[in-house]
């Protein structure tokens, strides 16, 4: 696949402020000369977070998450590395160049950068329609209709489709698209006959963007009544388009979805855009599909509370439902907001004005309360039987919910709610789970000629005395030259000790620069379970030693003692086998005098570093580094 050279990635790094970076996605606050916030990989009210300006790294006391910029952006959004380091050298403004490696990803890359410029170039020309051309009156019309101006098509780049295949096909020809591309777009479909078929037209258009803002599909909208024809219809999925991935104007709603605490999901495009014009900022849509299991991912990157905004009518209600459970699985609290009856937020805020609706979200209902009074309402909790039914009906509901504690305290809520028992209650809710968690084994049975998923990556095996030494080679010159001179012994304590492959890796590739970008761009080319056991370990987030060339070598001394020690005992378990030959007895035993007289020497001689710094003054030995994981649990 396409690589990115790493001089690139550590340009990238060092144009990257960590703390303002997760910053932009997280509050995070100053703790002494660090930063903290709550881990947005796991769920916590402590923060346990910690972000070292200095090294330009993170680490959770809780999870153990760690790693630098690209790191961070690429777990939290769910971006694969090349894609995570495009999105920060956007923002700090590096060009990237990839060196393309396999002939397939680069004929792949190149097409999916086709099919972006070309959504790019087709929205733009549907928009500058909508605002120009004679034959978009009634769509400017419309708009006008719906209460909005120019100012908002151009904020939202909306368009118009034009009715006339010709128009289109010619501005495809002037630009020199290939009817191939048209239709790997979705703007167009191959007839059987030959020739193509427009998929929109006559049709007010929004542009659907990714995370990024690039526009990778389009919604549009019946501007003259057809019934053969949906009000909305919306791209296919294509390279660029997955619908059960994407929300419409998420792109735009991050930030207000971070400054409020909570993410306004509504039912359609428009209501989302008239929400944001009228400033709130942190409403989204799905795309004519019901919310997803990857629609919740994506939101809990962003927030932990969730209001949906749904029509009230039974698809709207079943709808709610669903988003429900897809926001309550990943841990998403969920309130209603409870619409008048025939209403939308755009015909509400015509109506009512934005006050009022902001009114409404203020008084929307956690979703169980909103589920009872609904049933109160319709008249199905009149007597105790019909409690008990209801209780039955929404026992699966309230399984779903992934905090414990959480899924108590709202049992206990339902179950005063409806004048029933809580231990009935929390009965129903176990075996509702045990029901859900069988199905769900069920659903994940595989063909049998769909692939095994791929295996969990686990962290590389890394002594603690070795990761010490990873650390030092990593953020200190000095110690990586004079270890990479100490092959031998590496080499001896190669098959007692685990991690001295990964330290030869940083001895042989690691760069003369020891800046936190350069370190972290180096981390980034290693595989991923030895970034995560250099991450994992406590002392790679520690401040170099005084003397990092002195504290390199008691740690090598340590080390090599800790070798020898784990040999000398498991020769001491091999004399204790019986039957061992004479000669293998005497080999033995001549190894473990060896062995004896090396350690008594290791444990005797003053460590110094004279034969590097002979005028360097003595300094006493420096051997808190063995303390540093037990310190750094206790003190987060």
């Amino acid at each position: 696949m396409p690589q990115i050279p790493r001089e690139t990635v550590e340009q990238v790094l060092a144009a990257t402020d960590i703390v303002e970076l997760i910053g932009s996605y997280l509050p995070v606050k100053r703790a002494g000369a660090r930063y903290v916030c709550n881990c947005p990989f796991h769920n916590e009210k402590t923060p346990s977070f910690s972000i070292d300006p200095a090294r330009q790294f993170f680490h959770c006391f809780g999870c153990k998450k760690s790693g630098d910029a690209l790191t961070f952006v690429r777990d939290y959004e769910g971006l694969t590395f090349v894609d995570a380091v495009k999105k920060l050298a956007g923002k700090c403004g590096v060009a990237i160049v990839e060196e393309a490696v396999d002939p397939r990803e680069e004929r792949a890359r190149r097409d999916r950068g086709r099919l972006l410029d070309l959504q790019r170039e087709a929205s733009r020309f549907f928009h500058q329609l909508l605002l120009k051309s004679p034959d978009a009156a009634h769509a400017r019309d419309y708009l006008k209709s719906r209460g909005f101006g120019k100012e908002m098509a151009e904020r939202w780049e909306v368009g118009w489709a034009p009715d006339s295949p010709k128009t289109f096909l010619d501005w495809a020809r002037e630009k020199g698209l290939r009817g191939r591309d048209l239709c790997n777009s979705g703007l167009a479909i191959q007839r059987e006959t030959g020739g193509l078929y427009l998929r929109f037209r006559d049709r007010l258009m929004f542009p659907v963007r990714n995370d990024h803002g690039d526009v990778i599909a389009f919604s549009g909208r019946q501007l003259r009544e057809d019934p053969r024809s949906g009000k909305y219809i919306n791209s296919p999925e294509t390279a660029l388009f997955k619908k059960s991935n994407v929300l419409f104007g998420l792109d735009k709603a991050r930030k207000g979805i971070l400054d409020a605490k909570a993410v306004l999901i509504c039912e359609g495009q428009i209501d989302a855009i008239c929400c944001q014009e009228q400033g709130i900022a942190n409403a989204i849509a799905t795309l004519g599909t019901a919310c997803t299991p990857q629609h919740a991912k994506t939101l809990k990157r962003y927030t932990k509370q969730a209001l949906l905004c749904f029509d009230a009518d039974g698809a709207g209600f079943r709808a709610a439902e669903k988003a429900y459970r897809e926001c309550a699985t990943v841990g998403i609290s969920v309130r209603v907001v409870r619409m008048p009856a025939g209403e939308d937020p755009d015909s509400f805020m015509k109506e009512h004005g934005a006050d009022a609706f902001r009114e409404l979200l203020d008084k929307a209902s956690n979703f169980f309360d909103f589920m009872i009074e609904r049933a109160t309402e319709e008249n199905r909790l009149n007597g105790p039987q019909e409690r008990a039914e209801f209780s039955r009906d929404i026992a699966p509901l309230l399984s779903v919910i992934s905090d414990a504690v959480t899924r108590d305290a709202m049992i206990n809520h339902v179950a005063t709610r409806l004048r029933g028992g809580v231990p009935e209650l929390r009965d129903a809710v176990s075996r509702a789970a045990r029901g859900s968690n069988t199905q769900r084994r069920f659903e994940r049975r595989r063909p049998d000629d769909e692939p095994e998923p791929p295996a969990p990556i686990e962290p590389s095996g890394l002594d603690p005395t070795v990761g010490y030494l990873c650390s030092l080679s990593l953020h200190s010159f000095e110690a990586r030259q004079w270890l990479s001179e100490q092959f031998e012994t590496l080499h001896e304590m190669a098959g007692q000790l685990d991690g001295i492959p990964l330290l030869q890796k940083i001895l042989t590739n690691r760069a003369e620069s020891d800046s936190p970008a350069a370190v972290n761009s180096f981390m980034a080319g290693l595989e991923e379970a030895d970034r995560m056991a250099l991450h994992t370990d406590p002392t790679f987030s520690q401040a170099l030693p005084e003397n990092p060339l002195e504290a390199t070598n008691q740690a090598l001394a340590e080390a090599s003692a800790l070798a020898l020690e784990r040999e000398d005992a498991s020769i001491k378990a091999a004399l204790a086998e019986p039957g061992i030959a004479i000669e293998d007895q005497i080999k033995w035993l001549q190894r473990a005098k060896e062995i004896a007289d090396l350690l008594g020497s290791l444990t005797n001689r003053a460590i110094t570093t004279d034969r590097f710094a002979p005028n360097a003054p003595r300094r006493k030995p420096d051997k808190s580094w063995k303390n540093r994981r037990s310190t750094e649990e206790r003190n987060p």
